[in-house]
């Protein structure tokens, strides 16, 4: 293989592809980058850690035929040397020397070399064509609906399904679904489209497409294609595979209250910023306590510890009894961030059971949370 391409080019898709490359796996060809030159000017970059894949695609010149080939590189050593080469042109091409496969890396005034490993051992990617399901996504959409849910995906790998977070595609209605046994995140877009389907992702992947999303086109329209074990994003030159959980997520539905008997309207800026200093105090006590205390238009925000103690009001509109309701403040806090509204509505029915958060019109959010026992 030998290609000629722009540094500033390589070092980029190097950064978006390396957010799949593991350190902890014992499949040495995992910890590297999949270099596969074409005879008509393209050269693909990939990486894998069998859950989640990259791919990117950029330009580079392939003088001749045979100098198209693939290589997988080790991928914190490669970067780190095409970042500190000179120069705005880089080649790279491999050289066969006693037994082992040489890959040479070239600038105006350097020279580096560093063994390479035979393409044969790297993962197959999924191919995707006109035949496999696809639906249109587009990138801000997807990025912010993973955001805005992915806090309230348990975090223990023993509860299996619920470490990811749900994709539920029906018609012109995109969900995202997320829960970990104290809270629930729903996320909810209109897109074109009439499919359906139903998948779960880990938390974690989603994550990690997030923040490849990020380095995109904000703009950028892109192609979600699913397969049995597998869902492919494409946007652009840059294709995300990755893998799905197996089994049935839970009923969500069956979890939403049917209705409530107390509800507040309140400034979500001023309620936020309310928790934060009560959490002051409530990450001293053993459960990170804070306490709300609604009496006709006022809500008493409070916590105490060892420490001290902070009360503070805020008016809202309230319909529905006065009520003394506790919850975990980092939980509460992680809610009302993931909300975009100049004011939020919360729905209750006593003090223990679940507060219900959700937008004045519409259905575009809905997060649920469950008390934490005030001490009688």
């Amino acid at each position: 293989m030998k290609i000629i391409c722009q540094k500033q080019e390589l070092a980029k898709a190097l950064n978006i592809v390396s957010k799949a490359v593991t350190t902890r796996s014992t499949m040495p060809v995992l910890k590297g980058i999949l270099l596969k030159a074409y005879p008509d000017g393209r050269l693909t970059l990939s990486s894998s850690d069998l859950e989640i894949s990259i791919q990117d695609t950029i330009a580079v010149t392939v003088e001749k035929k045979e100098d198209a080939g693939s290589i997988v590189v080790m991928a914190r050593k490669f970067n780190e040397i095409v970042r500190s080469l000179p120069g705005e042109e880089l080649t790279i091409q491999t050289i066969e020397r006693n037994d082992e496969t040489i890959v040479e890396i070239q600038s105006v005034t350097a020279d580096f070399e560093i063994i390479g490993i035979s393409a044969d051992e790297f993962p197959v990617l999924q191919e995707v064509n006109e035949n496999t399901a696809s639906i249109p996504v587009d990138n801000r959409t997807i990025r912010e609906m993973i955001e805005k849910t992915k806090f309230a995906a348990s975090v223990d790998e023993s509860r299996g399904i619920i470490t990811g977070i749900l994709l539920e595609i029906d018609g012109s209605r995109i969900s995202t679904v997320a829960i970990d046994g104290y809270r629930m995140a729903i996320n909810r877009r209109t897109m074109p489209g009439d499919e359906k389907h139903k998948f779960v992702i880990s938390a974690k992947i989603m994550d990690e497409l997030s923040k490849i999303l990020s380095d995109q086109e904000e703009e950028e329209n892109g192609t979600l294609y699913l397969s049995n074990r597998k869902a492919v994003f494409v946007f652009g030159n840059v294709q995300a595979e990755l893998k799905l959980l197996e089994g049935d997520f839970i009923d969500y539905r069956s979890i939403l209250p049917k209705n409530s008997g107390i509800s507040v309207i309140v400034k979500r800026k001023e309620l936020m910023e309310s928790i934060q200093r009560a959490s002051l105090f409530a990450n001293a006590g053993k459960n990170n306590l804070v306490k709300f205390q609604l009496k006709e238009n006022i809500l008493t925000v409070s916590s105490k510890s060892e420490e001290g103690k902070a009360t503070e009001d805020l008016v809202v509109e309230k319909t529905g009894e006065n009520l003394e309701i506790g919850f975990n403040a980092r939980y509460l806090l992680d809610i009302i961030r993931a909300v975009d509204d100049e004011e939020v509505k919360l729905l209750f029915n006593s003090a223990i059971d679940p507060c219900l958060i959700v937008p004045l019109q519409g259905d575009a959010y809905e997060h649920l949370l469950l008390p934490v026992r005030l001490n009688s």
